[in-house]
């Protein structure tokens, strides 16, 4: 039995999955007036200063705070039936579907939210590693647990959840920067799903 490491936004789905999920998920007046606070970083994100883990975290403060955590679920919930279905790439169907059928341990590793990723990889018979809303007395703080769980973080979970020396094959798919620790965990890795040679650089993939 192997194990494979999948990133979801960009990877399994078409695109984001996280600010879609804010619009159907969070009250308009809550969208205009952080839309209006955060300004100065979205416009420092798109300008290459502001890191999207930044980015991710402060939108989340902003559209959970004070929100009971049994409401954002059932969004989730919602979202995780209605949405996602149909931003799966029909590659990234394929070869989570090929790992199953080989018996393969099959655990997808994102930035998103588990409010979605949980109903949506328990469906799919997937385990997960992801960005986890903080409550506390049922009341989301705005926080998460653990941090962002992009870049480093993604690894740095990988490594305390799994020993990677009993698999004999480690794969890893990804698309951005924020993968580039977990692909160096594996001995088979895709980038945008291309394979990337065992020395081969990170932002060139094999052809």
């Amino acid at each position: 039995m192997n194990i494979a490491f999948f990133d979801f936004d960009g990877t399994v789905t078409t695109g984001d999955g996280f600010l879609p999920f804010i619009r159907v998920a969070v009250p308009q007046y809550r969208i205009v007036a952080s839309t209006l606070c955060l300004a100065p970083l979205i416009s420092g994100h798109y300008l290459g200063w502001v890191p999207a883990c930044r980015m991710r975290e402060s939108i989340a403060w902003f559209a959970f705070r004070g929100r009971p955590i049994a409401e954002v679920i059932e969004h989730g919930r919602r979202y995780a039936e209605r949405v996602l279905p149909g931003r799966v790439r029909p590659r990234a169907r394929q070869q989570l579907e090929w790992h199953q059928a080989q018996g393969d341990r099959v655990v997808v590793v994102s930035a998103s939210l588990d409010a979605y990723l949980v109903p949506w990889c328990r469906a799919q018979g997937f385990e997960l590693i992801c960005s986890e809303l903080e409550a506390r007395g049922g009341i989301c703080t705005g926080g998460y647990i653990g941090g962002d769980c992009s870049g480093p973080e993604k690894a740095r979970r990988i490594l305390a959840r799994y020993d990677l020396a009993q698999y004999p094959q480690v794969f890893a798919y990804g698309d951005t920067e924020e993968d580039r620790e977990m692909l160096g965990l594996a001995s088979r890795r895709y980038l945008r799903w291309q394979e990337l040679a065992p020395s081969g650089s990170f932002s060139h993939p094999a052809t």
